[in-house]
């Protein structure tokens, strides 16, 4: 049979835009399933606490659920791998956070690369560390405190929710930034860390707002600074650190990824989604409850801080000597 070049010219047309159809197809099914958000901690915290919210959210925008999965332990690895070991379509998704940032340089040994194998989604929020004393401790402010420090180099002892946590580096970063010495006790949790400065065993912790906010509003806890560049709304009389110690900037943030390979339609709807999620009244007043603020972003815009904060963690946990060997 013979064809002519005309018949040739279509037909070759015709096939240049097959692959467009899939994909176009694969965007507007998306998703036609149940979706899992992983979560690499225990149910109850903040991070399954703002993963239930958005799923709720994104459930409403996109017409199937989004499944909470806790995966808890190894600081998060273990469901990160999940995620990085999961299909990249779209069905499985991971909140993202400090921690994946700060175990890119303090896990030896890991099975994934986060930056390789996690693609960033969308941001969800910000969330300040509040620097917390126990009322009966002698310095009312962070200038105070930092004198305290100086004048008993050693003796002021750190809490924190373990070695390598978010709330280990951020205080560590203000070891680094103001010179002075502190004894760092790791706890197994941010539970315990607390109910010992409660009790006065411990004199400071770096702790995220929403575990202290009542604490400190019921005046069982001084709030010395938050972590933030600029005043918190939810804690608006607490100076931020940074006006004492200039530069000093610390938030714990979290938003979604998802595996490497997943396509970029998928990602894109995601990412729309989570943003009109976002620009809710509603979801917002939720996050303002919790002491957080709205981290809207595309995926370059969190990729961009993904690296950023990358690079702060590394120097921190290399001037600090932080080893979980």
């Amino acid at each position: 049979m013979t064809i002519s070049r005309r018949e040739l010219l279509r037909l070759a047309a015709a096939a240049a835009t097959l692959p467009v159809i899939p994909t176009a197809a694969r965007a507007q099914a998306y998703p036609s399933r149940p979706v899992r958000l992983i979560v690499g901690f225990a149910a109850g915290g903040t991070n399954d606490i703002l993963a239930r919210h958005i799923g709720q959210a994104l459930a409403r925008r996109l017409g199937q659920p989004f499944v909470v999965e806790n995966r808890p332990g190894a600081g998060s690895n273990i469901g990160t791998e999940a995620v990085v070991r999961a299909a990249p379509d779209g069905y499985t998704l991971l909140l993202i956070g400090p921690s994946n940032l700060i175990n890119t340089t303090l896990c030896a040994g890991l099975r994934f690369d986060f930056a390789r194998d996690i693609v960033p989604v969308a941001g969800i929020s910000r969330e300040p560390t509040v620097m917390v004393v126990n009322p009966a401790f002698p310095a009312r402010t962070v200038g105070e405190f930092i004198a305290l420090a100086r004048a008993n180099p050693g003796k002021l002892n750190m809490a924190s929710a373990g070695t390598g946590s978010i709330t280990h580096v951020v205080g560590e970063l203000f070891r680094m930034m103001t010179g002075i010495d502190m004894t760092h006790v790791p706890y197994r949790g941010g539970a315990p860390a607390l109910t010992d400065l409660l009790a006065g065993r411990v004199q400071v912790f770096f702790v995220g707002a929403p575990a202290v906010l009542e604490h400190v509003r019921s005046g069982r806890l001084r709030a010395l600074g938050v972590t933030t560049k600029l005043r918190s709304p939810a804690l608006p009389e607490v100076p931020a650190l940074a006006e004492t110690v200039p530069g000093y900037e610390a938030t714990a943030w979290y938003g979604i990824g998802a595996p490497k390979g997943t396509p970029s339609d998928v990602i894109e709807a995601l990412n729309q989604a989570v943003n009109a999620g976002l620009a809710d009244s509603d979801f917002q007043q939720r996050l303002a409850d919790l002491g957080g603020t709205i981290l809207s972003a595309s995926p370059a815009e969190l990729g961009k801080l993904i690296g950023e904060e990358t690079e702060k963690w590394k120097k921190v946990i290399k001037f600090a000597h932080i080893d979980l060997s």
